[in-house]
């Protein structure tokens, strides 16, 4: 039997925690309930942190917007659409209207999944994770985030209370496939950013390696390649970027799609995520 428990403040959630290292955390539950539901995973305790009003906030503080754990989805398409655009887009794509009420950024950091749609954003901007437990806080990188599939930095005691994600310094972009245009897990999916002040790229990607998984190789590429003048964007400078961020993926082949698929997917949404944001970066 399940023992359950809740928690009505952050303060109450942490020291559940730190009495149940062993618990599954509930937010949204859109994923825990399902995987119990059918089997695939198992909880001898969950602790509901739903109610806890601490993680159900967003602030901002000059360009970092720290986003609360427990933020619903339509929160932040709703609100946080023009700072940080990417997640939003990323957000839009989420499930159905019901599963956006309930799920949450939290949520995806804590199940790891590499298909979570929002942690390729995340990633993509550089945002950090902040954990807290009875023995304190600490900040995470997102892009150091991630252990394997399912798997994460987090200690057993320990909590993700919110994100601290740099507010749009340009055009942000999102795309994935799936095997329709709705309620899918995604095949592959691709985030990019352009920062122009900093002439800095920022480009992700989940579903096609053992974690989200940014494509450092390809950022580089392109931050050095771009006219960051406004300029045309070349055809090769598309191509190889494309092939970049492949190869920083370590996809498989599973029911959704083959190795290979995934690679060439990869590389066409990294095309396009490119060309919509430079387009956009540059509309007149």
């Amino acid at each position: 039997m399940t023992e359950f428990l809740s928690a009505a403040d952050l303060r109450q959630a942490i020291e559940l925690k730190a009495a149940h290292p062993e618990a599954t955390l509930l937010a949204g539950g859109t994923d825990v309930m399902v995987g119990l539901n059918f089997g695939h995973r198992s909880a001898s305790t969950l602790i509901d942190i739903s109610r806890v009003p601490e993680l159900r906030e967003w602030s901002r503080d000059g360009d970092t917007i720290t986003l609360g754990a427990g933020v619903p989805y339509t929160r932040i398409v709703e609100e946080l659409g023009g700072e940080l655009p990417g997640l939003a887009r990323a957000a839009r794509t989420i499930g159905s209207a019901q599963i956006r009420n309930r799920a949450t950024v939290g949520g995806n950091l804590g199940t790891a999944s590499p298909a979570g749609d929002a942690l390729p954003p995340l990633l993509s901007a550089r945002a950090t994770v902040e954990v807290a437990s009875a023995r304190g806080t600490r900040s995470v990188p997102a892009r150091e985030f991630f252990a394997g599939p399912g798997r994460s930095v987090l200690a057993g005691d320990e909590i993700v209370t919110a994100v601290r994600v740099p507010v749009a310094a340009g055009a942000e972009q999102f795309a994935k496939l799936g095997p329709r245009n709705a309620m899918v897990i995604a095949v592959a999916s691709v985030a990019l950013t352009l920062d122009p002040g900093r002439r800095r790229v920022g480009c992700s990607v989940g579903s096609a390696a053992p974690t989200p998984v940014a494509a450092a190789e390809a950022e580089e590429f392109a931050a050095a390649e771009l006219d960051w003048e406004g300029g045309d964007l070349p055809s090769p400078v598309l191509t190889r970027f494309g092939e970049l961020v492949a190869r920083a993926t370590a996809p498989i082949d599973d029911v959704r799609g083959s190795a290979g698929y995934r690679r060439h997917a990869v590389a066409v949404l990294a095309r396009r995520t490119l060309t919509w944001a430079w387009q956009e970066q540059w509309r007149s």
